[in-house]
């Protein structure tokens, strides 16, 4: 065996898994999108299994709250950077391949060029724009993308855009959800996520990155495998074969502008901000800090009523609700001078 492989014997060990087929995945090039819940189990496994060039996508940074899921990072990464901290550990899992730190929000603008330089793409996002940016960045370059999502107790897994023996595409994201309906963001924060689903998910994701690279196996292409983790029962939801939208340009990306906790502390001093909580009923009486209450469902009714010329905050748990309500109001009122609450209460928390 190639003393280089010798790390791989187990896998190269299948029956049908050859030093060629490991050789193919040393020349692999695979983005994973998202250093969170999914990236990180995805990504663990795809180092491990010997991908050549690893690139890494993600512009947060590391907070208490992600640790219970998020298992690369450890308490003492706090506050640093997602995207450097993961590829740190990787290389160490890994000192034979090459990882490649992408510190930038995915957006319309640098999007194209990113993906460029891979074979296949995997989604770890956590917002719906990313996620529709990257399946329609994925389709005009023509690259497949493995989708994985999770939410409470049920995780999904799929594979958009691959070839069909006939040339043609297979289903992509917006063959299932066409667009985002902005009144049903969803409370990801609040409605929480048992944390071995995120492993569970993100390893399926890793699962098909390596069929799709070693052309083993049959593809969660056209399908959507749905999991709970509750009774780990699963179920496969065929879609198609081929895709029957049409995607030729990306829609430009809305960046939602945020406030940091300690400048938001300083405009209420100042009373010069107007504070609106856009959570449930139930979450604002456990706790807030204060402002009007228009909840989510309410908020769109609310938008044109709104002062546009007064500094208006909204807040939520995590900022993920604020953050998409307020590319919203942004896109209806682009002069509209409204923020997000950067890392919601909980950032107000961890702030003291």
């Amino acid at each position: 065996m190639n003393p280089d492989f010798l790390r791989y014997s187990c896998q190269i060990a299948l029956p049908g898994f050859t030093e060629s087929t490991q050789r193919l995945l040393q020349n692999a090039k695979v983005l994973v999108v998202g250093a969170g819940g999914l990236g990180s189990p995805a990504a663990q496994y795809l180092a491990a299994a010997g991908v050549g060039t690893l690139g890494m996508a993600d512009f947060d940074t590391i907070s208490i709250g992600n640790l219970h899921r998020q298992i690369l990072f450890s308490p003492a990464d706090v506050g640093l950077k997602k995207v450097h901290i993961a590829c740190e550990r990787l290389q160490k899992q890994n000192p034979g391949i090459q990882l490649v730190a992408h510190d930038v929000r995915i957006a319309s603008q640098n999007v194209m060029e990113i993906i460029s330089h891979y074979d296949i793409l995997v989604d770890g996002t956590d917002n719906f724009d990313t996620r529709y940016l990257l399946n329609d960045a994925a389709v005009i370059a023509g690259k497949p993308v493995v989708y994985g999502a999770i939410y409470q107790y049920e995780g999904q897994v799929a594979v958009w855009n691959v070839k069909n023996g006939n040339g043609k595409a297979s289903p992509n994201y917006r063959d299932l959800f066409p667009k985002v309906d902005a009144t049903q963001i969803p409370n990801c924060a609040e409605g929480g996520v048992i944390p071995t689903l995120a492993g569970i998910i993100g390893c399926m994701q890793a699962n098909e990155v390596i069929k799709y690279i070693t052309k083993t196996g049959e593809l969660l292409a056209g399908k959507v495998l749905v999991f709970d983790a509750q009774t780990l029962q699963s179920r496969i939801i065929k879609i198609g074969d081929t895709t029957n939208t049409h995607i030729t340009r990306l829609v430009e990306t809305i960046i939602a502008p945020t406030i940091s906790v300690a400048d938001l502390k300083k405009g209420i001093a100042e009373n010069s901000i107007e504070l609106i909580d856009i959570r449930t009923g139930q979450e604002r009486e456990d706790f807030n800090i204060g402002g009007k209450h228009v909840p989510l469902d309410q908020l769109y009714s609310y938008i044109d009523k709104m002062n546009k010329d007064t500094k208006t905050v909204l807040y939520c748990a995590s900022g993920k609700r604020s953050g998409e309500a307020v590319k919203v109001i942004k896109k209806k009122f682009p002069e509209a001078d409204v923020f997000s609450l950067d890392g919601g209460l909980k950032a107000w928390d961890e702030a003291g």
